[in-house]
């Protein structure tokens, strides 16, 4: 049996057995990870309280013939404290949680900047120095655009003209002219394609100045945006508060 650390964020537990977990992690060097957290469901568990969602722990784990065993965890950041105290942070913390399982579809597949980039939304998220709708949206943007469907918000998807345009296209990838357009765009306000696109570059001054009507209206092309891209939606993102 062989050992070995990394860090990462606890994803999702699910019950095994009557004292043991199944924990799925997000870490830096090892991607997504299954592991079996033996008695964690004790209240005499070393370090039981560590393995829940959100947490961002340091491990080590014993390698398994099927799963790997968590043997040490020590905490890195207790983001689940701050974010499941507050409905509103929990449930865009969940929808964030989700994404990030369904966008590292392979177990053990090296997924670094997906990794940092969930960290950097935890934190921001249990910092509550944004919406937590509008931390959501950009984390959900940035993720896509790590995964290779990096939306267009200036210039045509299809054909390169120079922008500003007023057509958005889910299927061909951000804002199309009048002469691509194809079947089913929306036309968003200019507010709202200016808010998307500052949420894609982490321009928070301009995103914490959007108006409501402007955040639901971004919120509904992100999530049409992100049930594209992953071929189903997310169980989670229709609990979020908008």
């Amino acid at each position: 049996m062989s050992l070995y650390r990394d860090e990462g964020v606890v994803l999702r537990t699910q019950k095994l057995g009557e004292a043991d977990r199944i924990v799925t992690l997000l870490t830096r060097n090892n991607g997504r990870v299954r592991a079996v957290g033996k008695g964690v469901r004790r209240t005499t568990s070393r370090f039981g309280a560590r393995l829940e969602p959100f947490m961002h722990v340091d491990c080590q784990f014993a390698t398994g013939r099927t799963l790997d065993i968590v043997t040490q965890a020590e905490t890195i950041a207790p983001y689940g404290m701050s974010i499941t105290d507050d409905y509103g942070r929990y449930t865009a913390g969940t929808a964030m949680l989700e994404t990030a399982e369904r966008l590292t579809a392979e177990e053990r597949e090296p997924a670094v900047q997906q990794y940092l980039l969930l960290v950097g939304a935890l934190r921001t998220l249990a910092g509550a120095a944004h919406d937590p709708g509008l931390v959501l949206d950009a984390y959900l943007l940035r993720g896509l655009s790590v995964a290779g469907f990096a939306p267009s918000f200036a210039d045509c998807a299809r054909c390169d003209a120079h922008g500003p345009h007023r057509l958005f296209s889910v299927q061909a990838g951000g804002m199309v002219c009048g002469s691509c357009r194809p079947s089913g765009t929306v036309a968003p306000s200019a507010d709202t394609v200016a808010l998307l696109a500052a949420l894609l570059s982490g321009d928070w001054p301009a995103a914490d100045s959007s108006q409501p009507r402007t955040r639901r209206e971004a919120s509904g092309i992100t999530a049409a945006f992100l049930q594209w891209h992953l071929e189903r939606g997310l169980r989670s993102l229709g609990l979020v508060e908008r």
